[in-house]
């Protein structure tokens, strides 16, 4: 290769690094973006507490008792549709996947005939000590499993309390003897602040006598 094809070699890639190298700069020409000269607000996503309440806290659900004296049985015999497919609510019904609730407000908890229950429910119950009270249903049927841990209830729960309420008001109406409501907490009476007393006079000192009675 004489050196006539040398400079040719050369200058092609001198002139390509000088076309490559132009196309560079006008491209940072056209799509610059120079920073403002104020910066602009920033926006900051802030993350909603867990609960949705404040300060962090989720808020618990209202005190059955509360509910109870409002709730609707024939509502809740509309939800207890949602339960027949695992329960019976007849006098001496059919236990199912789940055992039969007649009669089950205050029944022993994991003692009803002819039913195998979870080692969870069996432990939950204390050797059938602990009772299907109105308030461990309410929070049961909120979360089956986190109530009772272990246990093989696979019911996702009932999230409203209004719902549970209706559902529980149905539910006392499964009995020859309806359970009696049970009894909402008082509110605390108020106290009167106390009146203040005139300070006793220090040792030694006169008490101190009363004003005179104004001039008719």
């Amino acid at each position: 290769m004489d050196s006539f094809e040398i400079n040719k070699v050369i200058g092609g890639l001198l002139g390509t690094v000088f076309v490559v190298f132009s196309v560079g700069l006008v491209s940072d020409a056209l799509f610059a973006s120079p920073s403002p000269e104020k910066p602009g607000f920033a926006i900051e996503a802030t993350e909603e507490p867990a609960g949705g309440a404040a300060g962090g806290e989720a808020a618990g659900p209202k005190p059955v008792a509360e509910l109870l004296p409002a709730a609707s049985a024939d509502k809740g015999a509309a939800i207890f549709k949602k339960c027949e497919a695992c329960h019976s609510g007849e006098k001496g019904g059919p236990n199912k996947v789940g055992p039969d609730l007649w009669d089950i407000v205050d029944r022993p908890v994991a003692e009803h005939e002819g039913f195998s229950y979870s080692a969870g429910m069996k432990e939950f119950s204390k050797g059938g000590s602990e009772k299907w009270t109105y308030d461990n249903l309410y929070h049961f049927l909120l979360s089956p499993k986190a109530f009772v841990k272990g246990t093989a209830m696979g019911f996702a729960g009932l999230k409203k309390d209004e719902d549970r309420a209706d559902l529980l008001a149905y539910l006392r109406t499964l009995s020859d003897s309806p359970k009696p409501l049970p009894e909402a907490a008082a509110a605390p009476a108020e106290t009167k602040p106390a009146e203040a007393k005139p300070a006793a006079p220090a040792e030694g000192e006169k008490p101190a006598e009363p004003a005179p009675a104004p001039a008719q």
